[in-house]
């Protein structure tokens, strides 16, 4: 299992007219997870994208516990459980950061394909070595 966590404030544009952060933007919190987990073990999303490979959402869930506010700071983790499967499965929690209380869990589900087919294939050599080290 890999994790990394990323910090990011929620910002006024991000809230509705409750004031809580519109349900909506947590999918993109969980891109910002992704993206820098991705990058963190070093597979960017424009490396990847270099190598001829693209990552297109094919299901996503999330689940709501309690609401984020304007200037919150959140903690996003993002997790990665398994590595050679065809799928990209990641797990993602998002907490207040100033008290540790979870806000939202979910996942995402992602299918590598080929960029100039758009076909879906098994997850490329550079992926499984960037974050096998880190499984063992």
């Amino acid at each position: 299992m890999i994790s990394h966590k990323t910090i990011i404030r929620v910002r006024y544009a991000d809230t509705d007219m409750m004031q809580f952060v519109y349900n909506g933007k947590y999918l993109e919190y969980f891109e910002v997870g992704r993206t820098e987990l991705l990058r963190h073990f070093g597979l960017a999303y424009n490396e990847l994208e270099k190598q001829g490979y693209q990552l297109p959402l094919i299901e996503a869930n999330l689940k709501y516990k309690l609401p984020a506010v304007y200037d919150d700071e959140l903690e996003i983790e993002a997790i990665v459980e398994k590595i050679n499967t065809p799928k990209l499965f990641i797990k993602y929690n998002v907490y207040k950061k100033e008290s540790g209380e979870l806000l939202v869990e979910g996942f995402t589900e992602h299918v590598f394909i080929k960029t100039e087919t758009k076909k879906a294939v098994r997850p490329p050599k550079f992926y499984i070595d960037a974050l096998a080290g880190y499984f063992e």
